[in-house]
């Protein structure tokens, strides 16, 4: 289904719009032969949050007590403030962190796990490795402390209807409750996944962990400023999303959303700081008063949770690109024409463009029968490439590859994949993000105002290059 079928756009009249595609390059920091189709791995930001940053920073260095002690906490506010607005989520349950990986980490190291050794993380295959490895050495840890924590995959392949992909996870907690006699105590879940990049139905899955028992925490990594998100109506227990992704923020900034519910089970920061307030050692002690008096940092408000309190000042950092927040949503409203309408062309140029690579290519795209996977701005195209060694398609030992496919030996596999990204990088001057599914070596693009369908015309043509170099197996001649 298109974005536009579903919410009608708002911003300025279509008159006063100007067209997004590739003049929109100018408006960002791009080398002008660097052809930028993976978006979605570190973002970008445009020339105009550019000197916001900056200007940020040379407050901070101009007046540093003043700026970080007194100027940054309202700035902070502000920024909260508007981001919160555009997920549809109070105020007070939004804070920053670094990243995702940092807010995914946050959650599962405050939660206390029960000492009946029942409690399973469950997670789906497809989950961002750095937070599958959160989860792992997790279990390392309370396993060598002679806890009994578990974390779980829930197995799922390409393509899958949404209500496919909630039943698994159904099953999976009754898995776990009724065979086993454990505990399935939280689930880290995407908004859209990584690899392959395909819109995830977390609306259901929170809803059905609500239902079950289980915490949610929504690893929302590409989430905001690429899909609508409404927190209020969704209701996850634990919700982070990058801003430097797809919001046009700079790096690295997430926004942290935790329900008033949920707040006091997380108690620390990562790192640790001033914000944390330690229990009493023993029940009915008094807390000990410091020998010495400080100027906190920032000073304390009453106005202000003891979670927004915590996270407001997290040691010595930049914090400025949290700050540029703000500036980023107002100026993809008034340049950009409003949320909608990017989320509209994203989307758009998302379908149309990988039809045009796959077509270009003699392959498939990724899709579902409902179209739901593509209801985002990442895409996945198969290339004409498969490895002997594969388990897909058919069979294995490459028993999937077409007459005109190029197959890899087995123990080529990964030397393929590495020399892939390092020539589309080196020859032409452009990334796509690799992955192999099955036995097949798939690619990732991603959509954004500053492409167009020549865009993509272009990647075709440097993927079907490329794979004939592979063909030749260039890869073992340098």
């Amino acid at each position: 289904m298109a974005y536009g079928e579903t919410l009608a756009v708002r911003g300025k009249p279509d008159a006063e719009r100007r067209p997004f595609g590739s003049e929109w390059k100018k408006e960002f920091l791009f080398d002008p032969t660097w052809r930028n189709l993976n978006h979605g791995s570190f973002g970008t930001y445009p020339l105009h949050i550019r000197d916001k940053l900056r200007g940020y920073q040379d407050q901070a260095e101009a007046r540093p007590d003043q700026f970080i002690r007194y100027d940054q906490p309202g700035l902070l506010d502000e920024a909260r403030g508007a981001v919160a607005r555009l997920v549809k989520a109070p105020v007070d349950t939004v804070v920053f962190v670094g990243n995702a990986t940092e807010g995914v980490n946050t959650v599962l190291r405050n939660l206390a796990w029960a000492e009946d050794g029942r409690d399973v993380i469950l997670s789906f295959s497809t989950v961002y490795e750095a937070c599958g490895k959160a989860a792992d050495y997790l279990v390392e840890y309370f396993g060598a402390r002679g806890g009994g924590l578990e974390h779980r995959s829930i197995e799922i392949a390409y393509p899958l209807e949404d209500d496919e992909i909630t039943a698994a996870f159904r099953e999976a907690v009754r898995r776990v409750r009724d065979d086993d006699g454990k505990r399935a105590r939280v689930a880290v879940l995407d908004v859209v996944s990584s690899r392959p990049g395909v819109a995830f139905p977390w609306v259901d899955v929170v809803a059905a962990c609500r239902e079950l028992g289980v915490l949610s925490l929504v690893d929302g990594a590409q989430g905001v400023g690429m899909v609508l998100l409404d927190l209020g109506a969704a209701d996850p227990d634990f919700f982070v999303s990058n801003c430097h992704k797809w919001l046009h923020v700079p790096r690295g900034c997430a926004v942290l959303y935790t329900p008033e519910r949920n707040q006091g089970l997380l108690r620390t920061t990562l790192a640790t700081s001033h914000g944390y307030t330690p229990r009493r050692r023993r029940d009915g002690d008094e807390d000990e008063d410091d020998e010495t008096t400080t100027t906190p940092l920032p000073p304390k408000s009453a106005d202000k949770s003891a979670y927004v309190s915590n996270f407001e000042f997290v040691g010595t950092r930049d914090n400025a690109p949290y700050l540029c927040v703000k500036d980023a949503i107002a100026w993809r409203e008034d340049v950009c024409g409003g949320e909608d309408r990017v989320l509209e062309y994203l989307w758009a140029l998302n379908k149309k463009g990988i039809r045009t690579v796959a077509d270009a290519l003699g392959t498939e795209y990724l899709d579902n029968a409902k179209g739901t996977l593509t209801d985002c701005a990442m895409g996945n195209v198969a290339l004409p490439v498969v490895w002997a060694g594969g388990r897909g398609g058919g069979g294995g030992g490459g028993a999937g590859a077409k007459e005109t496919d190029v197959v890899v030996p087995e123990e080529h596999r990964d030397t393929v994949l590495q020399w892939m990204g390092e020539t589309l990088v080196r020859d032409y001057r452009t990334f796509m993000s690799q992955f192999i599914m099955g036995d097949r070596y798939w690619v990732r693009l991603s959509a954004q105002i500053y492409l167009d369908e020549g865009d993509y015309e272009a990647g075709a043509a440097i993927l079907k290059e490329l794979c004939g170099r592979i063909g030749k197996r260039e890869y073992l001649k340098e």
